[in-house]
């Protein structure tokens, strides 16, 4: 049950990132979350949106350079512990995670994390399993 993340290579300088988000806004897609990490040169913006698809081929028609990639998204309760009991679950079944990163909601009582790991079919079959929500698209 993956959900679909725009990946976008970006120059670290100044100006990049609101070019980035006023293309997409101009094409009406709206940005569930964002997540940046970078490095002295460049970036990659990680993006949930409401229609990746189009947002790719958007950002790829303004001369950027952005791709899909599948990413599991799940929910714990909004408790001390509640991520960490999934990531232990997880680590213990020697899935390794490529990264993380929170997910804005509105639930008062969960919180929503999406993340990338080295197999994602065993990643979303664990979390099941030990009765941890997937999420998908619908969900955000």
């Amino acid at each position: 049950m993956s959900i679909k993340q725009v990946s976008v290579f970006i120059p670290n300088k100044q100006g990049a990132l609101h070019t980035i988000t006023n293309v997409l806004a101009q094409a009406n897609i709206d940005l569930r979350t964002t997540y940046v990490a970078d490095t002295s040169d460049y970036g990659i913006v990680r993006i949930i949106a409401s229609e990746p698809e189009r947002a790719v081929e958007v950002l790829n028609n303004a001369g950027h350079t952005a791709s899909i990639r599948e990413v599991t998204a799940f929910a714990v309760l909004d408790v001390p512990g509640g991520l960490a009991k999934a990531l232990n679950l997880l680590e213990s079944n020697g899935v390794n995670i490529e990264y993380l990163y929170a997910l804005v909601t509105t639930e008062t009582d969960k919180a929503y994390t999406v993340l990338r790991t080295d197999d994602s079919a065993k990643a979303e079959a664990v979390l099941a399993a030990n009765n941890i929500e997937l999420l998908d698209e619908k969900h955000i």
